[in-house]
């Protein structure tokens, strides 16, 4: 690579990266907007059934600045997060990034256990499927797909845990576990509940990706050749590879989004049910940490999947680079 080309793809790497924290001040204003919007009373939430006085409604009311206008809090919370302070979760009392410390390994076993099962079972159906388009194997592949698309996750996850933690019981029905291997034992059902309708998302976008490279007249000259059969597969698969990164990435997304209710049926202590808890305490701080934290990585595993084009297309990576 010249240095022209480092240089260009430097920039490109900085504006994608510039587009993400745009985003996340959209995001985290938009959601300020909303809590402080939302109805329920924070202080109600923190002295429950107790009694209460005149004075300890103004103490707490004092405290989390319940009264400053909505433009000061915000500016208040933005610029502790600009100097590295998330601030303090009200519902557990305990420094935000300290709580997300502690739920956030079930979360990111969950997460990156969901995306191995997805991408191991689905990518290879998916090809098959279009290799062998119309046989029995390619039925029976769209039906388990369409099962998988059309069930929500948590009917899923309550299926999976009648058949698998009660009638039969191979897997734990609820809790993370201790130590690393006892965490992915129980983790392994709600992996695969994840990765359920996501793998049928991205097992039927890869088998179109590689039925239109299989149509394409670059296969057809291919054979038109008489090229052997494993190598114009091989071309179609790496015609269709930047689609099946694409859907990767996108799936990605959608399982972090989607650990929310895997780890609340589940009874996870993760993330997922962390940002449950405290949109319903009203719990600001933490849900504008866990929010960002979200945002913040599917907009990075959009920038790496859009860098991955630069890698895998050569027509790409020459017009990217060479502007």
């Amino acid at each position: 690579m010249t240095g022209r080309q480092s240089l260009r793809l430097a920039q490109t790497i900085a504006l994608r990266l510039l587009g993400v924290a745009v985003i996340l001040a959209i995001i985290s204003f938009l959601t300020f907007a909303l809590m402080y919007l939302a109805p329920g009373d924070l202080v109600k939430n923190l002295l429950g059934n107790r009694p209460s006085t005149p004075e300890a409604i103004a103490a707490i009311r004092a405290q989390y600045h319940l009264d400053d206008p909505f433009m000061v809090q915000y500016w208040d919370w933005l610029r502790g997060v600009l100097h590295g302070d998330l601030g303090e979760s009200i519902r557990m009392q305990q420094p935000v990034s300290q709580v997300l410390a502690d739920r956030s390994s079930v979360t990111i076993i969950l997460i990156v256990l969901s995306f191995v099962i997805a991408v191991v079972t689905s990518i290879p159906l998916g090809i098959l499927s279009a290799t062998r388009r119309g046989s029995a194997l390619d039925r029976f592949a769209s039906a388990v797909t369409l099962t998988g698309l059309s069930a929500p996750s948590f009917a899923l996850a309550i299926v999976g845990i009648y058949l698998f933690a009660m009638l039969l019981p191979i897997f734990p029905a609820y809790g993370a576990g201790s130590g690393f291997g006892d965490q992915l034992y129980h983790l392994l059902l709600p992996s695969i509940v994840l990765a359920a309708g996501i793998g049928a998302i991205l097992m039927r976008m890869t088998r179109a990706a590689v039925i239109r490279e299989l149509d394409g007249d670059a296969i057809t000259f291919a054979r038109a050749r008489g090229l052997p059969q494993s190598l114009v597969q091989q071309i179609a698969l790496r015609g269709a590879l930047i689609p099946i990164v694409t859907s990767a990435g996108l799936i990605l997304t959608f399982i972090i989004g989607g650990t929310i209710i895997v780890e609340t049926v589940f009874a996870l202590p993760g993330i997922g049910q962390l940002l449950e808890e405290s949109v319903l305490f009203k719990d600001l701080p933490t849900v504008q940490a866990l929010t960002l934290l979200v945002a913040a990585a599917i907009g990075i595993v959009t920038v790496i999947v859009d860098l991955s084009y630069l890698l895998f297309d050569p027509r790409v990576r020459a017009r990217e680079l060479s502007r």
